[in-house]
């Protein structure tokens, strides 16, 4: 494999591994997850455009985990600022229940702005039950959440890469929403806009040294175990694997 991240030939393969991964009846949630910076939001968006062109008849929806992380000032009252993206940041309760419900009836979806950096009250948006889910971001390795003992998703496809490149993809994306942020005073970047090139690299390589990188090996490379689908990318974002668990025979 040699295409992009949303290469087409690439994600029928991925969707052709996943529909052996789907339940009987009732509707097919599927996870996303993987390092920060890893593509998780680039390919549950092309996997979400596929299923549609697959049937056009079936509701397919997606949504981001990120809309479960706390506001910044909870996280500041916890003492949690540097922790963002770590389980502990996470409504984990909260996204548990509105994964349970919107199996069964709509639910207000909460939404997350990189730009501000912080929970996005005007992004929140009622979702109707769809038939396929597509759930990106981080804390879906948990099983399931205290008196529910149903998964959060019914299939989990992980995105492997090496640590240098996930940190260097990490720095380009952090880059990016510098530059804008220097003409922008609503962004949370907006903050670092006196900084030189030099400056915002170092800062976004102590970031991703001390906040990022621990994240990565402490609670979201493990979760690699359990995935269903594990696709690795090589430096420059392209699909060169594509391999999972077997499907059980209750699938």
């Amino acid at each position: 494999m040699s295409g992009s991240l949303a290469h087409p030939a690439d994600v029928a393969l991925i969707v052709d591994a996943l529909k052996m991964r789907a339940p009987r009846t009732g509707p097919f949630f599927i996870g996303v997850t993987g390092s920060v910076a890893s593509g998780k939001t680039t390919l549950a968006r092309a996997l979400a455009r596929s299923f549609k062109r697959r049937s056009s008849s079936r509701r397919v929806e997606l949504i981001a985990t990120d809309g479960f992380l706390l506001p910044n000032s909870v996280l500041s009252e916890r003492g949690l600022d540097a922790k963002k993206g770590f389980p502990e940041s996470f409504d984990m309760a909260g996204m548990g229940r509105a994964l349970h419900e919107l199996r069964r009836r709509p639910i207000l979806a909460p939404a997350y702005s990189h730009v501000t950096y912080d929970i996005d009250p005007n992004g929140a948006r009622w979702i109707e039950p769809p038939d396929i889910l597509l759930v990106e971001g981080l804390g879906l390795g948990i099983a399931s959440v205290p008196a529910n003992p149903e998964p959060l998703v019914d299939a989990l496809v992980f995105l492997e890469a090496d640590e240098s490149d996930l940190e260097a993809w990490f720095i380009k994306r952090f880059l990016g929403f510098w530059r804008a942020g220097r003409t922008d005073a609503s962004s949370f970047y907006a903050r670092f806009r006196d900084l030189d090139p030099a400056g915002a690299t170092s800062l976004a390589k102590a970031v991703w040294a001390g906040v990022n990188l621990p994240n990565l090996r402490l609670h979201i490379a493990p979760v690699r175990a359990v995935a269903d689908i594990v696709v690795r990318l090589d430096a420059r974002h392209r699909l060169t694997e594509i391999f999972g668990q077997p499907a059980t025979a209750s699938d």
